[in-house]
């Protein structure tokens, strides 16, 4: 059986501000969404490995999220987290079309 992509509008781009993450809800999933300060959006699972901090919460600094519970940095692009801390988040295909951002699930 083929799996089938659905691409689901979450924001327009305006709507996210930029260096800062915004929780979006789809379905069951909570995301954490950041444009970056490169202009890149990117989408991770909202919740830090270690205690469950809230990650669109978190500060950024260039790709990577900072948890706001014990300071985990998480890389917004792959979702793991850095070392000596173990883990990682799931991460979201996202696309932006004109100024609508999709997710890709």
């Amino acid at each position: 059986m083929e799996k089938v992509m659905e691409k689901v509008r979450i924001a327009s781009i305006q709507d996210l501000p930029e260096k800062m993450g915004k929780t979006v809800r789809v379905g069951e999933l909570e995301l954490a969404v950041f444009k970056l300060g490169n202009g890149k959006v990117t989408a991770i699972e909202n919740r830090c490995p270690h205690k469950g901090g809230v990650l669109a919460e978190g500060i950024v600094s260039g790709e990577h999220v900072f948890c706001p519970m014990h300071d985990w940095k998480i890389c917004t692009t792959d979702g793991q987290v850095q070392a000596p801390d173990v883990g990682c988040v799931s991460t979201y295909k996202v696309v932006v079309e004109n100024d609508d951002v999709f997710l890709l699930i």
